[in-house]
């Protein structure tokens, strides 16, 4: 049977009932509280789904250019694909319990590669059959290196470049506390946010009951915030991870070619000699 082509960015539980055995299933769960993804993996997760860790599936070693979660080599990605019987040929659906914002990570990724790729809407929650417990292994599967495109990904020095040009959006996915530097998280070096910067937190991007929003509501968002006219948009979060769900969910809206800043605030806030902003500038 044929791989699903052409993947939306989410797809619901009842699709992935009906095309469960032409795709690979990754449980992306990761907890910033420093709770174990894996452990919750173990616990129950969907009949088959394969364990993808952020930090070491995902994410390069931790680095002070890099910030926590640099993007991985394309050689140590693909290796971290094969091992999780993601091949080249291979359409992937990856879950959280998150609202999508974990699993976003991996998506985004094998997106902007080429890959049919989506997101469970709703996380697990949505899953209404039973759930397995214990390990699972993966069937190893040959994946070649990609690299990633020069285009969809931005450094910090681009990012410094263009504060203050408004044709060069930049979208901040974190929680609107720490943009605004009021409630920043113990992981965040300094409050505040990239000068410039729109607040587009995550969780805006879902409906009121944790399903993506429909594609005329996120263009709505993110037409307010400039993404209508803007020649490029940036997105960045505290790491580069719940970032990709602005990045999939401006996809989802209509908006192509939104980049990510990998390093994001991780790696911004942690630089002394980069200016940062608190409040929120668009409410003076």
């Amino acid at each position: 049977m044929s791989q699903p082509q052409n993947l939306p960015v989410a797809v619901s539980a009842d699709w992935l009932r009906d095309h469960r055995d032409r795709v690979v299933v990754v449980d992306t769960r990761w907890y910033l509280d420093g709770r174990s993804g894996r452990d919750a993996h173990l616990g129950g997760h969907l009949p088959g789904a394969v364990f993808a860790d952020v930090d070491t599936d995902l994410a390069a070693p931790a680095n002070s250019e890099g910030g926590r979660h640099p993007l991985p080599s394309p050689e140590d990605f693909a290796t971290a694909l094969g091992r999780l019987g993601v091949g080249d040929r291979s359409a992937v659906v990856a879950y959280d319990d998150a609202g999508g914002s974990v699993a976003a990570r991996l998506v985004w990724m094998l997106r902007v590669l080429g890959t049919p790729a989506a997101f469970l809407d709703g996380g697990v929650q949505a899953w209404e059959g039973p759930l397995e417990t214990g390990e699972v292994t993966p069937v190893p599967a040959g994946r070649t290196p990609v690299p990633w495109p020069s285009d969809r990904v931005a450094g910090t020095g681009t990012v410094s470049s263009r504060i203050g040009d408004p044709g060069h959006l930049l979208l901040d996915a974190r929680t609107y506390g720490r943009y605004t530097g009021e409630q920043p998280a113990p992981v965040d070096a300094r409050p505040g946010h990239v000068p410039g910067a729109r607040s587009a937190t995550w969780q805006d991007n879902l409906d009121s009951e944790g399903f993506l929003a429909a594609p005329e509501i996120l263009w709505e968002r993110f037409s307010a915030l400039g993404a209508d006219t803007a020649e490029t948009v940036t997105a960045y979060c505290g790491s580069g991870v719940t970032a990709c769900h602005d990045l999939l969910a401006l996809e989802h809206a209509g908006v192509v070619g939104a980049r990510l800043y990998p390093g994001s605030w991780s790696r911004w806030g942690s630089d002394e000699s980069l200016p940062v902003e608190t409040g929120d500038p668009h409410l003076r």
